[in-house]
């Protein structure tokens, strides 16, 4: 869940990076264990820095497979905002999106992406497919990788190899 990224992504910018990632880590630990949903944590802050959403992954909870922390997230930020069109908003997340989330961000307008691990097996931020910056999209958010990513690495490793102990 660690190592650099294959395509290029900006430069963390001085726009409170760590301060947002820190919030999607405290979402993410403090998703219930008993659900057995992988402990991803996201918010988005509006150009302001208002938080208009935040959420954690809930599929086991909720069995809905789009309930991953960025969809909730998004939901409940468009829902405050009165509009599924989130301009100028950043959204953090602790673990680069996959296809289903990279595409919501791009249909929801996103202005920036910010997120701490990296994942090789299904990220799609430039992992493994780069869905954010594809030029045949209408919208393309700046993307800053890698913040706090070893904290949030850890913190996911911790849960899969709980996991793996508990089978």
């Amino acid at each position: 869940m660690s190592g650099p990224a294959p395509l290029p992504v900006s430069l963390p910018a001085p726009r409170d990076d760590e301060r947002l990632l820190r919030l999607a880590l405290a979402r993410a630990r403090s998703a219930p264990l008993a659900a057995g949903d992988v402990p991803v944590g996201a918010v988005v802050v509006d150009a302001s820095g208002l938080v208009l959403g935040a959420g954690g992954n809930e599929r086991e909870a909720t069995g809905d497979p789009t309930a991953h922390a960025e969809v909730v997230a998004l939901r409940r930020a468009a829902a405050a905002a009165g509009s599924w069109r989130l301009e100028g908003a950043t959204l953090a997340v602790t673990l680069e999106p996959c296809t289903m989330c990279a595409g919501a961000v791009v249909l929801a307008r996103v202005a920036r992406l910010v997120f701490g691990a990296w994942d090789p097996k299904a990220g799609a931020v430039g992992s493994v497919w780069d869905v954010v910056r594809d030029p045949r999209l209408n919208h393309r958010p700046e993307v800053v990788g890698g913040v706090l990513e070893a904290e949030c690495a850890t913190l996911l490793r911790g849960f899969f190899e709980e996991h793996r102990r508990s089978r």
